[in-house]
């Protein structure tokens, strides 16, 4: 089954401020970035179950799995659930960052 992609707002939001971080240090990085970031969401169309169950799936009270993108300090997650129709990416946050809450889906 190949799966539509959606990005969530906070999904949205959270890549343009990493986009614009990225852009005030090194302009020519945001774009590779982006792209870089992009093509990986775009992997998730064909099998989003290869991606194993993120942290917050045992306190939000539904399946969330998790992408790792990027290396050492750069290193993102891709929060996204899987639904009947569609994979929906719910959240791009720093691997470092603390997990997220259930409030925060």
């Amino acid at each position: 089954m190949i799966y539509e992609l959606a990005l969530a707002q906070d999904a949205e939001d959270e890549i343009q401020a990493v986009y614009r971080w990225i852009t005030r240090r090194a302009p020519l990085d945001a774009e590779r970035w982006q792209e870089r970031l992009l093509k990986a969401i775009g992997s998730l169309d064909l099998n989003p179950q290869r991606c194993p169950l993120a942290p917050e799936s045992d306190v939000v009270g539904f399946e969330v799995r998790q992408l790792l993108f990027g290396k050492r300090s750069g290193t993102y997650r891709i929060l996204f659930s899987i639904e009947p129709d569609h994979v929906l990416i719910r959240h791009v946050v720093l691997a470092s960052r603390p997990r997220l809450r259930p409030p925060d889906f």
